[in-house]
């Protein structure tokens, strides 16, 4: 699978772009991706310094040297990326240059117009084909303004952009302008490239003091950027309601220095700065899609985007008060028998509530009379993370003293496993490992996984391209609506496959709009299949519903 080309712009200084893709590319390879950060900006390069403490040794070379490599008659890029290790992931650095007394020369010399002219359009589609082949996510840092190195970064390589905006019109209006340009600047490229899925962010936005006047410019921003939202956010959400989670909060503490506060604040709360850069790193790690989640539950949505594909310390938690120590130690010892890492969680502890991630698939709380202040506490948090990721279950083990009309509403809903006189703890663990291992769940999440590849393969149908491709485009999605009738998703996840191959085709011949007939086809098919994408999630609630409620 090929990786995505995100571009991060700002049409004024000063915004905190640089920081914001530093931040998002360490929080997107923390959650298993693959990251390679690029310093467009040559004029005036610093990407680096924000990486500068994980730096193994000064860069040696950069983007700078693909436009000589190129006049040497190179056929791809030479590898000048520097790897970055950190505690909990690694980021590959392609850094503008070699800043050293030779570098400003260097750049100055470049004439990127007479490049083009001489074929580099060209190699850089091989850089990006190489690029994207090694990598999940290539963000571009681009430099400021409009400019020929504006160009390449905007239209030219990216697949999505991020604009940055402080609350101001200039800025606002002209990140605007520039997401435009850069559509009609792709039109005229001669490759396929379909139109630009891009995110508005409100930065450094400060609220604590000036209250009143944030609001005020937080609607402006939002009714200027409106634009912006109108091929990616899910129908009913507001704009301006999207643009609230897409606003990083003005804090003095990170004026300072190159600091990354991912790294610093691991759990952020909602006022920190870290939170709302989790929520922009979450929507590009989700491919724009399940907006509806992210305006319903933040933390859901961010959970989701933070758990594809990773793996748990331990099956399952299970938390229990003092006085149910021993009956929760026999099933935690049965529940190993059965070859599930099963530990206990002492409710009380802090510690626990203040880990970044989770350390286990499932919770299993073990009530004893009441549930406890931390028990709960441990359930909401838990419950908070688990709507997106429906692998998750939340167990409710009830002693005999335990009355059950007496449990908060969110676990009175709940199946109860019971433990007493007549229900020993290996019969408990036997009922928890037949639900933990249902073996129709990892079906159920790769089909999914298919629904949302098909949505996200027809959502980047180019807006123009050749008739013939029109052709080929229209018989494969009308395929893709057959399987879809059949129920046939291992034929929907090929055709995905071959759609994804016709997006991406290169053609410098005529090319006109796609067909009205195509585009209604699809929008028809696209709203099926983000129905049923949606819908899984609901079943797979309403199924353990019918495993919980007898």
């Amino acid at each position: 699978m090929t990786g995505t080309v995100v571009t991060f712009y700002s049409y004024k200084g000063g915004v905190g772009r640089s920081s914001t893709l530093a931040n998002v590319s360490m929080l997107l390879a923390r959650w298993g991706h693959r990251v390679l950060a690029i310093d467009w900006d040559l004029e005036a390069p610093g990407l680096h310094h924000y990486f500068g403490p994980m730096l193994p040794s000064a860069p040696q070379g950069g983007v700078v040297d693909l436009a000589y490599d190129f006049l040497d008659g190179a056929e791809r890029p030479r590898d000048r990326v520097v790897r970055l290790e950190f505690d909990g992931g690694t980021v590959a650095l392609l850094a503008a240059g070699r800043h050293d007394a030779a570098y400003a020369g260097r750049v100055q010399a470049v004439d990127w117009e007479d490049l083009y002219q001489r074929g580099f359009a060209a190699f850089l589609e091989r850089c990006r084909a190489a690029w994207t082949a090694d990598y999940d996510f290539v963000l571009i840092d681009s430099r400021t303004g409009i400019s020929d190195i504006g160009s390449i970064c905007t239209a030219h390589l990216p697949d999505w952009l991020v604009v940055l905006f402080t609350a101001n019109d200039q800025s606002v209006e002209g990140a605007v302008n520039i997401a435009k340009l850069a559509d009609v600047a792709r039109d005229r490229l001669p490759y396929d490239r379909p139109q630009h899925m891009v995110l508005p962010i409100l930065s450094r936005l400060d609220s604590r003091v000036e209250y009143q006047r944030a609001e005020h410019w937080q609607a402006r921003c939002a009714e200027l950027a409106a634009p912006l939202f109108r091929n990616w956010l899910a129908r009913g959400v507001p704009a301006e309601l999207m643009l609230r989670h897409l606003t990083l909060p003005y804090v003095s503490y990170w004026s300072f220095g190159e600091q990354l506060a991912v790294l610093e604040e691991t759990t952020p709360s909602a006022d920190q700065l870290s939170f709302a850069l989790e929520t922009v790193a979450a929507v590009i790690a989700q491919q724009f899609d399940r907006t509806d989640l992210l305006a319903d539950n933040r933390d859901a949505y961010v959970a989701a985007a933070r758990t594809q594909e990773r793996t748990y310390d331990l099956d399952i938690l299970v938390s229990s008060p003092r006085s149910a120590l021993k009956v929760t130690m026999e099933l935690i010892d049965e529940l190993r028998a059965l070859d599930l890492n099963a530990v206990r969680s002492l409710s009380g502890d802090p510690d626990l509530l203040d880990q970044a991630t989770e350390p286990a698939r499932h919770l299993c709380l073990v009530v004893d009379g009441a549930v406890s202040r931390w028990q709960a506490t441990e359930a909401e948090r838990f419950l908070r993370t688990v709507e997106a990721d429906g692998d998750r279950q939340l167990f409710c083990v009830l002693t005999s003293d335990t009355d059950r009309d007496g449990l908060p509403g969110f676990l009175r809903n709940l199946r109860h496993l019971e433990l007493g006189a007549g229900t020993r703890p290996r019969q408990v663990a036997q009922q928890l490992h037949e639900l933990i291992t249902d073996a129709g769940r990892d079906r159920a999440d790769s089909e999914r996984k298919i629904l949302v590849s098909a949505g996200s393969a027809l959502r980047n149908v180019p807006k123009q391209a050749h008739h013939g491709r029109w052709a080929l485009i229209d018989q494969t999605v009308r395929e893709m609506s057959t399987a879809v009738d059949d129920d046939d998703l291992l034929l929907l996840k090929d055709l995905t496959t071959n759609l994804k191959l016709l997006n991406e085709v290169h053609s410098s011949n005529e090319r006109s709009r796609a067909p009205e007939g195509l585009s209604r086809l699809i929008h028809v098919l696209l709203e099926r299949i983000d129905r049923e994408a949606a819908g899984w999630l609901t079943e797979r609630w309403r199924d353990a519903g019918e495993v919980r409620n007898p």
